[in-house]
C-alpha cells in the first residue's frame, strides 16, 4: 500500500471520533488503531507523589508559565498533567470553572479537560481534599507531568 495512502488514513483518523479505521486492498491491510487517552489518568497521576520533591523542584525552574513570585508549591497532593496539551478550567468560555481555589472536591470530580489532538480529556481528582493551588492557566498548553492543582 502505498504511504500517501497511509498517511493520509492517519490524518482521517485523528479529525474524526472514530477509533479504528482497517482497509484491505487485495491482499494488503492497514489497521489504525487509536488508544483511548482517558485510561491513563490515575496512573500517570499516582506515580510521581513518590517523587513529589524532584518534579516541584523541576517544574518551578522549567515551567515557563509559572509565576516568577510562586517559588514553592503550597503542601498538599500535586495534580499532574498525565498528557501534553491545552488546558481548559471549565466546559466551554462562558461555562463556570470546574473548580476554584478553596473549593473542596471528592475522588472523581472532574478538575479540568486537557485538549490533545482534538480529543477532550476530562481530568478529575484522585484523592479528596480543598484546592489550595490552580497551578495552569486556562487555553494555555500543559506539558506531561506538569502540576496542575494542589489538593490539600
Amino acid at each position: 500500500m502505498d504511504l500517501r495512502k497511509i498517511k493520509k488514513l492517519i490524518e482521517l483518523l485523528e479529525e474524526s471520533n472514530l477509533t479504528e479505521i482497517e482497509i484491505v486492498e487485495g491482499e494488503e491491510s492497514v489497521r489504525l488503531i487509536r488508544a483511548p487517552q482517558v485510561a491513563a489518568v490515575p496512573v500517570a497521576a499516582a506515580v510521581p507523589l513518590i517523587e513529589q520533591p524532584p518534579v516541584a523542584a523541576a517544574a518551578a525552574v522549567d515551567t515557563p508559565s509559572a509565576d516568577a513570585g510562586e517559588e514553592a508549591l503550597p503542601e498538599g497532593e500535586l495534580v499532574l498533567a498525565p498528557m501534553v496539551g491545552t488546558f481548559y478550567g471549565a466546559s466551554s468560555p462562558e461555562a463556570e470553572p470546574f473548580v476554584s481555589m478553596g473549593q473542596t472536591v471528592g475522588v472523581g470530580d472532574t478538575l479540568c479537560i486537557i485538549e490533545a489532538m482534538k480529543m477532550f480529556n476530562q481530568i478529575e481528582a484522585d484523592v479528596s481534599g480543598t484546592i489550595v493551588a490552580i497551578l495552569a492557566e486556562n487555553g494555555q498548553p500543559v506539558e506531561y507531568d506538569q502540576p496542575l492543582f494542589v489538593i490539600r
